[in-house]
Order: structure tokens, then C-alpha cells, then sequence
């Protein structure tokens, strides 16, 4: 019988986090402790399998974006003994480096959901897949650290 993640939700909530930390700070090293080996990440036209190859997408990010941020919202999973899956709500903000012409810097934010699989392993829960749905995404402009 499915039951509701009472008793483990901090920690279900604490993987979505690690994995944010993960992309936003160019952590890859932090994915160990938040995937399993054989886990799948899919988002919009990108399928990336297995621990080594999503390592890599935190560097890949960096090169992509000056900086971004991951920010977790609600999260509803179903536990159902050594597995749980569900729905992890996130806003992604993607910084565009500074335009040589002077034009202001942009973010990219999207509206995520990801639907999620996890496993229990010896080493606690990891994901086994993430699906990323973009909702919505907007463009505007922002200013680089606070002048006070």
C-alpha cells in the first residue's frame, strides 16, 4: 500500500535541494549523493543516462549561463516501500553573460516540475529519474549584485 512522505519528507526535500546546490554552485561531485548510478534525467529535447554523464551538466550550465539558480517550491511524493515517486516544483533562473555591445545582462526563469523517481539504496534515497516540464519561461532584465 502507497502511503503519503510524512516521515521522509525533509529528506526528499533535501535531495531536490543537494541537486539544485549541485547545478547552481558547479558541484558534480554533490550528484553522487543525490543520483543513483543508472539515473535519467530528461529534459526538453536532452535525455542524459547514468551518474558520470549528469555529472557533467553542472559545467556544462556554467559555460552556458554566468550563473544560475534553482529555487525548490512544493514537492509531493507517494512512497511505496524501497521506491517513491512524485512532483518537485522548482523556478530555474538562467543569467545570460554581459553583452559586449553594453546591452543589459538577461535571465531566462523557467517554471519547472519535475517528475520524479527515487530508489532506497544502502547510502539512503537517490533519484533514479527526473523529468523536467518547462510550464511557462520568461526573458527580462537584471542587475548583477546589489549596489546599496
Amino acid at each position: 500500500m502507497s502511503a503519503p512522505v510524512d516521515e521522509g519528507k525533509s529528506e526528499f526535500y533535501r535531495l531536490a535541494c543537494d541537486y539544485a546546490v549541485a547545478m547552481d554552485r558547479n558541484q558534480p561531485a554533490l550528484l553522487a549523493q543525490v543520483l543513483s548510478e543508472d539515473c535519467v534525467i530528461e529534459a526538453p529535447g536532452v535525455v542524459i543516462e547514468g551518474l558520470t554523464a549528469n555529472q557533467k551538466s553542472p559545467a556544462i550550465l556554467r559555460e552556458m549561463f554566468l550563473m544560475t539558480q534553482h529555487v525548490i517550491h512544493n514537492q509531493t511524493l507517494t512512497v511505496n516501500g524501497d521506491t517513491a515517486e512524485g512532483e518537485t516544483y522548482c523556478t530555474a533562473s538562467h543569467v545570460s553573460r554581459p553583452a559586449d555591445d553594453g546591452n543589459k545582462t538577461n535571465a531566462l526563469i523557467w517554471a519547472i516540475r519535475y517528475q520524479d523517481k527515487l530508489s532506497r539504496t544502502a547510502a539512503g534515497w537517490r533519484f533514479t529519474k527526473r523529468s523536467l516540464i518547462v510550464d511557462w519561461s520568461e526573458t527580462r532584465p537584471v542587475t548583477i549584485g546589489v549596489a546599496w
